[in-house]
């Protein structure tokens, strides 16, 4: 409610600037409010700011370890023979609805054929 109240003087100070009327009396002179006022508006926006920065900030750390996990096991599954190339198209594909699967692999399909490089079918 204080925040709200400090934005609105911050703001009608600025507007009555801007057209050069004196501001509305509010029982304190209004060039401490609005200094305080626009002060702790700018306080606010700087702590909120400062709080999406560090939250994004982990998230994207918490990524980089999540893609270190991922390329381990993509490791793992290299080392015991895996075709580390099909198991990430295995993985794109299980991601697909079904319907959208089917209508890619009729587009490979009919691109395939276009191209002459269509497996005999026989």
């Amino acid at each position: 409610m204080a925040k709200a109240k400090a934005i609105r003087a911050a703001a009608a100070s600025a507007a009555a600037e801007a057209t050069g009327e004196a501001p509305a009396e509010t029982g304190t002179p209004m060039f401490k409010a609005t200094e305080t006022g626009e002060a702790q508006a700018h306080s606010v926006a700087r702590d909120q700011l400062r709080s999406y920065v560090e939250r994004i900030e982990r998230l994207d750390e918490e990524k980089k370890t999540i893609a270190e996990d991922i390329k381990e096991v993509y490791g793992e599954a290299k080392s015991f023979g895996f075709d580390t190339k099909v198991l990430r198209k295995v993985i794109a594909i299980r991601k697909l609805d079904p319907n959208e699967r089917a209508e890619e692999e009729a587009l490979l399909d009919t691109y395939l054929h276009a191209l002459g490089m269509a497996p005999e079918e026989g």
